[in-house]
């Protein structure tokens, strides 16, 4: 009869998240204030630097992409191990074997 209640928290915020959140939200940022690479000069190899810039942006945000990915699959690996539920479940989270 003297159950306590089972507290669930929320998400919790670690410094690998936030890292995670700023690799993500860095391009968003670069591509939406407009004001701060509008214009014309430096030109790089003729091409004025609203142009590249952008441009140097897409490998940019690929790269961050991936070490967010890379970065998430850590916090992950690093959760499972520490989870009193996956004690006893299979890595995938399946039935075991």
């Amino acid at each position: 009869m003297s159950e306590t209640p089972e507290v669930t928290r929320g998400p919790v915020v670690t410094p690998l998240r936030v890292a995670i959140a700023l690799c993500l939200f860095a391009p968003f940022v670069a591509m939406l204030w407009v004001g701060s690479y509008a214009k014309v000069d430096p030109a790089f190899i003729g091409i004025p630097f609203f142009y590249w810039y952008q441009m140097l942006w897409v490998p940019l945000s690929a790269a961050l992409t991936v070490t967010a990915y890379k970065l998430w699959q850590r916090d992950q690996r690093g959760r499972a191990g520490t989870s009193p539920a996956s004690s006893g479940s299979s890595p995938k989270g399946g039935a075991s074997e």
